[in-house]
């Protein structure tokens, strides 16, 4: 089984490193200093517990380099993916799986969903159909990563906790393509369930990355207290209900509800979200995948988000003031 990682950062990294423990064949697409210590050294993996385990895999920055392969996992943010979907196209057959490991609402959301939206695309997640012309919506097998990880010097990547990356068709089926790579990650000893209702577990997962990744980038508040101050802990609530109310049109089943969700980011504890790390480090920051795609979905499904709309306005404006954000 050929597997690209195309983005091997922090959780790439870690599933490459994992996948190359096992008889997969295992490649990356990275760059820089990373992708040169890749080469010299082999990608090292620290684990808590574990002694550190350095492997061997095929790196490169050019698809070209490597070739077609059975899966393709992206692990990029999901801003950077439009713009690379012709670099990728080496790696791509018609018997390619494109596995989308990426945070936010994603492109293909409406693809197999059936009803009245069957086949929308999201210009805030793919603008001009990028991703949707360039890998096909019959290619992509959903994924919802939560894992977390870094990257503490190039080429060394650090598991902080998680390993389950729950897998789904976007029709729900149980596919041949699912079941094997739910076979090779697990044989890594990573947990990779196949979910018939992928996009319910995206919407959770998206119902903190919405609210809590703003809101701590504004106010620099870590997840205990953003969850549990009075004030910041009403915005977000009030984010997640207008996001659950557009996902509830939409389908989705929730299955606990916003109290409970917000409970379980302050039990994380004085973590900084990805948005904060960001602007603290100088990347752009991930706003349209994980707030402006929920904004698009009010628009389509007729639902008022004012709540959201406010916080979208301030981190967009924040993040632009810092060169972040176009």
């Amino acid at each position: 089984m050929k597997i690209c990682i195309f983005g091997a950062g922090a959780i790439g990294g870690y599933v490459a490193a994992k996948l190359a423990q096992t008889d997969a064949d295992v490649s990356i697409v990275a760059r820089g200093p990373h992708l040169a210590a890749v080469q010299e050294n082999g990608l090292t993996l620290l684990e808590e517990g574990r002694d550190p385990v350095s492997v061997d895999v095929n790196a490169s920055d050019n698809a070209a380099d490597l070739g077609p392969q059975d899966y393709v996992f992206i692990t990029l943010k999901a801003h950077s993916v439009p713009a690379v979907v012709g670099t990728m196209q080496p790696l791509i057959s018609k018997e390619t799986t494109v596995v989308s490991g990426v945070n936010g609402v994603p492109w293909w959301y409406f693809y197999k969903l059936g009803g009245a939206y069957e086949g929308t695309r999201l210009a805030s997640v793919d603008p001009g159909d990028a991703q949707w012309n360039g890998f096909g919506p019959d290619r992509v097998l959903g994924c919802v990563v939560y894992p977390a990880a870094e990257v503490v010097s190039p080429g060394v990547i650090k598991h902080v906790e998680g390993n389950r990356f729950s897998l789904g068709e976007p029709d729900g089926s149980k596919s041949d393509r699912a079941v094997r790579l739910a076979g090779a990650l697990t044989s890594a000893g990573l947990r990779a369930p196949v979910r018939p209702r992928i996009r319910d577990e995206i919407w959770l997962k998206l119902w903190g990355n919405l609210s809590f990744n703003p809101i701590s980038a504004l106010t620099h508040a870590t997840l205990d207290v953003l969850c549990t101050d009075t004030g910041t802990r009403a915005v977000a609530r009030q984010m997640m209900l207008e996001a659950q109310e557009i996902a509830e049109k939409l389908g989705v089943r929730f299955p606990i509800d916003v109290e409970k969700r917000l409970d379980g980011g302050a039990a994380v504890g004085a973590h900084k979200t990805s948005m904060w790390q960001d602007l603290e480090l100088g990347r752009p920051l991930e706003i349209d995948a994980l707030v402006s795609s929920v904004q698009e979905l009010g628009k389509l499904t007729s639902v008022q988000t004012p709540t959201i709309d406010i916080v979208s306005s301030l981190i967009k404006l924040r993040a632009k003031s810092a060169g972040l954000y176009q």
